[in-house]
C-alpha cells in the first residue's frame, strides 16, 4: 500500500495536491487531448505528494479515470465525487485510493461522521470539505482527517469565481476542530496566491484548473517555490512542527434542521451525482 494520504501531505516540502479533472465547472475541456493517467504521471514526476481525481459527472469524470490514474502513480490518490453511502467507500478502498472526499454541505452531520468513521475503518483519510465553521466540529478522530475549505459555492455547482477570504476566515475554526492538516481548495488560481495561503497557515492546497491550464507544470511550480522563498524571507515565518499538539476539539453542536419550501424539516438529499464512484 502507498503511504497514507495525510502523512504524505504533512511530510511534503511542497504540499500541493495536484488534481486531474476532465473539464471545469463551465464545461471547458481541461485535458485537451491528454490522457488522465499521463497527467497524473506528470504530476508525480513534478513532485506531487498526492494526486486528486475528480470522477463526478459535473466535471466529466468517470470510474475509468480513477482506475487509469491509480494504475499510473505510486503516490496517494484522493477520490473526489459526491459520496453518500458506505458501499461507495468500500468500493473506493478496493480501487486503491488513499482518501475520499466527503462534502459536509451535502450530508447530514450524522451521515458525514458515519462516513468519516467508515473511511478510517478502511485505512482511508476522510477529506472533509467545508464551507462553514460548524461543519468541521465534532469529526471522529479529527487528527486523522483532512479538513479542506472549499472556496467556491457548491450550491452554484462551483461556477462562481471563488472567495479566498473564506479560507482566511475559516482557518482558526478548522484548526480548532482538531485536524493537523487544514487545506485550502478551489479557486487557487496562480502561484503567488498559493504561496500566500501557505504563508497564512494552511498545511496543504488542492489545485486543479490552474495547473491543468498551465503551459508548463514545472514552470508553475518553480514560480510557486520562488514566491514561497520570498515570503519566508520577508516574514520569517516558521512552519509549526508536526509534533505540536493539536488544539482541543470543539464541542459537538446541536444539529441544525434543514427546512423545505413549506417550512417543514427535511433531510439533506444530495443530487444523485456519484456516478464516477467505482462499483
Amino acid at each position: 500500500m502507498t503511504q497514507s494520504f495525510l502523512s504524505a501531505l504533512l511530510g511534503a516540502e511542497r504540499p500541493v495536491i495536484m488534481e486531474v479533472k476532465s473539464r471545469d465547472a463551465h464545461g471547458a475541456d481541461l485535458l485537451r487531448g491528454r490522457l488522465p493517467g499521463d497527467v497524473a504521471a506528470a504530476y508525480q514526476q513534478a513532485g506531487a505528494p498526492c494526486v486528486s481525481v475528480v470522477t463526478g459527472r459535473w466535471f466529466g469524470g468517470s470510474a475509468a479515470m480513477l482506475h487509469e490514474v491509480t494504475d499510473r502513480v505510486d503516490v496517494p490518490v484522493l477520490l473526489k465525487d459526491f459520496v453518500t453511502r458506505r458501499d461507495q467507500i468500500t468500493a473506493a478502498a478496493r480501487a486503491g485510493v488513499s482518501a475520499v472526499l466527503l462534502t459536509a454541505a451535502l450530508l447530514p452531520r450524522e451521515s458525514l461522521h458515519d462516513l468519516a468513521r467508515q473511511c478510517q475503518a478502511h485505512g482511508l483519510t476522510p477529506f472533509v470539505e467545508i464551507t462553514a465553521a460548524e461543519e468541521a466540529i465534532g469529526l471522529p478522530n479529527p487528527r486523522d482527517c483532512v479538513v479542506a475549505v472549499n472556496n467556491k459555492d457548491i450550491t452554484a455547482r462551483e461556477r462562481d469565481a471563488g472567495d479566498l477570504d473564506r479560507s482566511r476566515a475559516l482557518l482558526p475554526a478548522v484548526r480548532a476542530a482538531g485536524t493537523l492538516c487544514p487545506v485550502s481548495a478551489s479557486a487557487v488560481s496562480d502561484p503567488a496566491t498559493a504561496a500566500g495561503l501557505l504563508a497564512e497557515g494552511y498545511r496543504g492546497l488542492l489545485i486543479g484548473t490552474s495547473l491543468l491550464r498551465a503551459p508548463s507544470v514545472d514552470a508553475w511550480l518553480a514560480e510557486f517555490d520562488a514566491h514561497r522563498t520570498a515570503s519566508t524571507e520577508e516574514t520569517g515565518r516558521v512552519v509549526v512542527p508536526l509534533t505540536v499538539e493539536a488544539p482541543p476539539v470543539l464541542p459537538h453542536p446541536a444539529p441544525v434542521p434543514r427546512t423545505g419550501a413549506d417550512g417543514t424539516a427535511t433531510p439533506a438529499t444530495p443530487a444523485d451525482e456519484a456516478e464516477g464512484v467505482p462499483a
